[in-house]
């Protein structure tokens, strides 16, 4: 085998540097790597046209809000939006990076059924993975981002729908390290159903296990990487929601039995969850303490909403939603201080 095929010690340093940064106190990752489909589905509660301009309108907005640096400690970008710059033609990787924000990329592409199950999915882009994370890293990327979607429903997830998903997130994660790019490995359960928390903390247990038995496998070093998995929480349509502290106990709970610790951090997604519920969430987790890894966070919609909606596509409402977006940031922070207090939250409504 050639040099190539093994990580050197810089390698090894760069990546676990770069993976304690995007985990740092007080410091959580934006996630601003929506598909065309899913930023045309946001664009469309505000009725704003989906075109690459307003896409790359809305994307500056955000990477210049004033200050989000002292909390955001990264941003997941599109391909896309890796590939722009701001007016004054600075490439969004550049600002990013020039204001000590870690720029990333969202390397799958999507999902597809998995034959013979009952409308299960496992993630796919393995295919030409290696040349991409090349190309990425050339353009200004330091971390990855890979994500497999699990639902709980009637016998699912399957054992053979979290192996296939397990190994993908696997082989993506020992490719993107090979690049030089520390993995964000997503395997996300979805809250879509009426399972109560019980059932989903079974799942994840399960999922957990396979996951990092595969990483294991393929060798990826836990200290280069960080996992950015669904809270452990009530199903959307379950009667019975559990509450805040529950959600919190459950979580790390769980995560306590599955994560080793030599992984540096845990950020979460916010999965379904409102903003508030998100921060609550995290907030009550970092209350409770006493974990291996940094409990941070990894949100789009969570943080996005509210800015997406005082902006509404007008230039005039820029600072405003700049300053929502900052405000967002800044009750996420205090989660990962368990600081946050509801009375922290700004005034928003829709309209």
């Amino acid at each position: 085998m050639t040099d190539s095929n093994f990580l050197t010690r810089e390698k090894i340093q760069t990546l676990e540097l770069t993976a304690a940064a995007m985990v740092a106190k007080g410091k959580g990752v934006l996630a601003a790597d929506e598909s065309s489909p899913t930023i045309k589905k946001r664009f469309d509660t505000i009725k704003v046209e989906s075109t690459e301009e307003n896409r790359r309108l809305y994307r500056e907005l955000l990477f210049t809000a004033p200050e989000i640096e002292n909390h955001i400690s990264g941003v997941i970008l599109f391909d896309e939006t890796l590939r722009q710059s701001a007016g004054d033609g600075t490439p969004f990787s550049k600002l990013l990076s020039d204001r000590g924000i870690i720029p990333g990329i969202k390397v799958d592409k999507g999902i597809i059924q998995i034959p013979e199950t009952l409308n299960e999915k496992v993630t796919q882009g393995l295919d030409g993975l290696a040349d991409r994370l090349d190309e990425y890293r050339q353009l200004g990327a330091r971390f990855a981002k890979w994500r497999a979607v699990l639902s709980i429903g009637y016998h699912q997830p399957s054992n053979l729908c979290i192996a296939l998903n397990a190994h993908a997130l696997a082989r993506y994660a020992a490719l993107s390290q090979r690049a030089g790019l520390v993995p964000i490995v997503e395997p996300e359960i979805l809250i879509n159903g009426n399972h109560d928390i019980e059932t989903c903390e079974r799942v994840t247990q399960r999922t957990m296990g396979f996951v990092f038995n595969e990483l294991s496998l393929q060798r990826v070093r836990l200290e280069g990487m960080i996992l950015k998995p669904s809270m452990v929480t009530s199903g959307d349509a379950c009667p019975e929601q559990a509450d805040v502290e529950t959600v919190a106990r459950k979580t790390i709970k769980i995560f306590k039995r599955s994560v080793p610790s030599a992984v540096p951090g845990i950020a979460f997604l916010s999965g379904g969850q409102t903003s508030q519920q998100a921060t609550a969430h995290l907030n009550a987790m970092n209350q409770i303490g006493s974990t291996p890894w940094e409990l941070s966070f990894s949100y789009g919609r969570a943080l996005q909403e509210q800015p997406l909606g005082v902006w509404k596509g007008k230039p005039e409402n820029k600072a405003a939603a700049q300053a929502m977006l900052l405000s967002r940031a800044k009750c996420n922070g205090e989660a990962r201080f368990g600081a946050y207090t509801p009375d922290m939250e700004p005034h928003w409504e829709m309209g």
